[in-house]
């Protein structure tokens, strides 16, 4: 009764959808891919992936090929799923659009085995703390300045202690103005942060840590193309600013080079892209083992929960992008995010808000 016996694919698009733009993309909508596995009991479970406007046709392909796939596992057969899953795909690499899709059902698998077993996923791996903290995320290269700072209030006023601003600007001289801006309007006391999702060079991004320390940066995100691994040595070292990095990693590969260069100060890695829940988890030990705490890129839905289990949790990114199209936001209260006390992850997409991929 537990085996999978059909998967259903869907797509989402969230209603605060519209044109962004960091250093590196321009994203003119915010649309997620859902995975639904139906098990033989009726019981579903559901996962779902970032994918914003990019490759429509390619991610569903790659989640269209492991729909006939996975049937026939037990929901609590996750790791096998993934197992099989990489043999299956190595003829094509393991990297890519196939690891999304495979960790999309990973997460799904998970969903509906804490489904099964009526249980919280935090409960089922068990927890080290209760409550995460969390951030505001956004402060987009294409807001106005005005756009930048309602965005930066709305999040300190909803008492979230920390918020993150995108820089990369052609002229590191903006980035500077635009920091300032946000420091004068939250204050002394609220930590600021900065992501150049790997849109600077060395010198660019050496000048602006330097210039950034007046103002109080708290740490800097992905300044550098991700495998520059000397370049985010050199950064730390002359600069002294904490780096952030592991969101486009795939594999735990970049964490060893990096902790070998003594090169990183918090892990970010993506649940989807480094492959579901047990990669994931793997990576967190890694990172635990070389005193380097945790802090996930996007999926606060699914981080918040994995976060409180493990032993090296810093805090979860927050977005606000899925809320009003699941049933069941997660509460966020006085800069905390806690992980829901509904079986598996907790909440589902409203079925309005989906249309099926055939």
């Amino acid at each position: 009764m537990d085996k999978i016996k059909q998967v259903n694919l869907y797509r989402a698009v969230s209603p605060l959808s519209r044109p962004i733009a960091d250093s590196t993309h321009y994203i003119n909508e915010i649309s997620f891919v859902v995975a639904e596995v139906v098990l033989a009991s009726g019981i579903t479970g559901e996962g779902y992936l970032l994918s914003f406007h990019y490759s429509p046709e390619a991610i569903a392909g790659a989640m269209k090929d492991l729909q006939q796939f996975a049937v026939g596992y037990h929901c609590w057969q996750t790791g096998k799923f993934l197992r099989d899953v990489a043999a299956e795909h190595e003829y094509f690499g393991h990297n890519g659009l196939q690891k999304w899709a495979a960790a999309t059902l990973n997460v799904a698998m998970w969903d509906a085995w804490g489904k099964t077993l009526q249980q919280p996923i935090w409960k089922m791996l068990g927890n080290t703390v209760d409550r995460v903290p969390v951030y505001g995320s956004g402060g987009w290269l294409s807001y106005s300045e005005a756009e930048l700072l309602e965005e930066v209030l709305e999040y300190q006023a909803r008492g979230l202690q920390a918020v993150k601003i995108k820089v990369g600007s052609p002229e590191v001289e903006q980035d500077i103005m635009r920091l300032r801006k946000v420091r004068e309007a939250v204050g002394p006391g609220m930590k600021i942060m900065m992501d150049a999702n790997q849109g600077m060079t060395l010198p660019d991004a050496l000048k602006l840590s330097t210039q950034a320390a007046e103002i109080g940066i708290h740490w800097f995100e992905e300044p550098l193309v991700h495998t520059d691994f000397d370049g985010y040595q050199q950064l730390r070292q002359k600069t002294g600013i904490a780096l952030a990095m592991g969101e486009r990693e795939y594999d735990m590969e970049p964490l060893k080079a990096l902790i070998a260069r003594n090169a990183l100060d918090l892990w970010q890695p993506d649940l989807i892209r480094i492959g579901g829940v047990e990669p994931w988890r793997e990576s967190a030990m890694l990172a635990h083992a070389h005193h380097l705490p945790v802090l996930p890129h996007y999926y606060k839905d699914y981080d918040v929960p994995l976060l409180c289990t493990i032993p090296n949790p810093y805090g979860a990114e927050s977005f606000d992008w899925i809320d009003s199209i699941i049933d069941n936001p997660m509460t966020i209260d006085g800069g905390y995010a806690f992980p829901r006390s509904g079986a598996g992850w907790g909440f589902n997409f409203n079925p309005a808000s989906l249309t099926e991929i055939k």
